[in-house]
């Protein structure tokens, strides 16, 4: 899953972007200035900056981005409410890959951030799985509520992987046995039920009455990531955000 870095003193801004790329399956964080930035670089490595131009504490984002390139770094977009031609060019000389003028678009700039991504080899197409307030990244096994991970065991992550490969099908528990690599003979339907037990109460708001992991009577059990969707669920839905977001 894709690590997004923020760098912006503005705080409701950075809220704004940070629920934003989340709820499109990307794991963000912020620093409000440079000493914040190199806290959490040193943290955890990022796939992508976005880095403002204007910052406190003596280094503005351009300063910040010539440093991160001499340490090669990762991807940077700018953004800016210095909009014009000198300024972006300025900009894109001292390092940064792209650049954003505010206000902006956030489908934009998400775009924009995939683009990145995907250059350096970290594009999420169809390998993420949004439902809810979750995201299910299919390769790396792991489970996102709200850009934060969920512990899951192995065997419920096992469970959770079968269901999410196969949306939206009424699964028997002989079916999800052999899924799973144990026996079909029946014996063990009851490790099935205990797992989905597990898991439900991992994944669901109320277990009792769940809402992505379905009873199916008299055959098994159904994964909906989406209520009134029939498709496979692996694509992203951004739900209602600004249309334009000033700095």
């Amino acid at each position: 899953m894709a690590v997004v870095l923020i760098v912006d003193d503005d705080q409701r801004l950075a809220a704004l972007l940070q629920d934003f790329l989340q709820a499109e399956g990307m794991v963000v964080r912020t620093a409000s200035n440079g000493r914040e930035m190199w806290q959490q670089l040193a943290a955890e490595p990022v796939d992508v900056v976005v880095m403002d131009w204007m910052l406190p504490g003596g280094q503005d984002g351009i300063s910040l981005v010539r440093e991160l390139r001499a340490k090669s770094g990762p991807p940077i977009l700018m953004l800016s409410a210095r909009g014009e031609e000198e300024e972006r060019i300025h900009g894109l000389e001292s390092g940064v890959e792209d650049y954003l003028a505010k206000p902006f678009n956030a489908r934009e700039l998400l775009a924009r951030l995939r683009v990145l991504l995907r250059r350096a080899g970290r594009g999420d197409s169809g390998r993420v799985l949004h439902f809810g307030p979750f995201v299910l990244d299919l390769v790396e096994r792991r489970l996102f509520r709200e850009g934060e991970v969920v512990e899951l065991s192995p065997a419920e992550m096992d469970l959770l992987l079968v269901f999410a490969q196969r949306p939206n099908r009424a699964l028997s528990r002989d079916h999800l046995l052999q899924a799973l690599g144990g026996d079909d003979d029946g014996r063990f339907d009851r490790s099935i039920d205990v797992r989905v037990t597990r898991l439900r109460k991992l994944i669901e708001e109320n277990p009792r009455q769940p809402r992505f992991l379905r009873t199916e009577r008299g055959v098994g059990y159904r994964f909906v990531p989406r209520e009134n969707e029939g498709g496979t669920g692996l694509k992203s839905s951004a739900g209602d955000i600004p249309r334009d977001i000033a700095g």
